[in-house]
């Protein structure tokens, strides 16, 4: 069995957003448990566990350097190091405001207007820590393959493991599994309703550390380092 790691942007367990996106998925990565979802639309819905079963397995986040085994050589002790190092050297900055958007058939957060900081924080973690992954198996590629993707996304995910970087790169924290075309905007609606009552600008102060043990096992917190600059 190989573990996966991925380096994630999510808010502090302890804040309102966290609780918000770990009720919504039914899973809180930090205490790497499950928790009840809300008794209210749409999460009331007989299919609700199975629409949220994907992002309930990576829990909820943001993706800055997408899932990867650790390349022949490392360790996640190395790995650690690294993480806390490249936090030593960031400074906090904050996302004005979030939106409950449509992703194509998904549901997910994302920024309310260019976020350049995230942006370039992201393209930061895909370059710095790609001497920790792996190269893609046959498999993970022939699988990344089967969505439309650009000349360019094909090249990304043969250079950095991962389509969506750099100039593709679109920050996001996913609520939802595909969804019908039919269920896509009263759910988005639903879910915009319940973000309202705790929306706020989102400070990104940390680097989080995600560990998924195996395919079949879910992400969770590894270790959370604040940004120190």
């Amino acid at each position: 069995m190989t573990a996966r790691y991925a380096l994630y942007a999510a808010p502090a367990p302890e804040t309102p957003l966290w609780r918000f996106g770990s009720s919504i998925i039914g899973y809180d990565a930090a205490a790497a448990s499950e928790v009840g979802f809300p008794a209210s639309a749409p999460c009331d819905a007989p299919d609700w566990r199975d629409l949220t079963d994907d992002p309930r397995r990576y829990g909820f986040h943001g993706t800055l350097k997408a899932p990867f085994a650790l390349a022949e050589g490392t360790s996640e002790a190395e790995l650690l190091e690294a993480a806390m190092l490249f936090a030593e050297r960031r400074r906090a900055f904050t996302v004005p405001a979030l939106k409950v958007s449509l992703i194509g058939a998904f549901v997910a957060l994302v920024p309310d207007g260019p976020a350049p900081d995230l942006d370039a924080l992201a393209a930061d973690c895909v370059s710095d820590f790609d001497a920790f992954r792996a190269p893609l198996t046959e498999a993970d590629r022939a699988r990344r393959l089967r969505s439309p993707l650009s000349a360019r996304q094909i090249a990304n995910l043969d250079a950095w493991g991962y389509p969506h970087v750099f100039e593709d790169f679109r920050f996001h924290m996913t609520l939802t599994g595909r969804l019908d075309e039919d269920r896509r905007e009263p759910v988005r609606a639903a879910l915009a309703e319940r973000y309202r009552e705790i929306a706020a600008p989102m400070p990104v102060d940390a680097l989080c550390l995600f560990r998924q043990p195996d395919r079949a096992g879910r992400f969770s917190i590894l270790a959370r380092f604040p940004f120190e600059a």
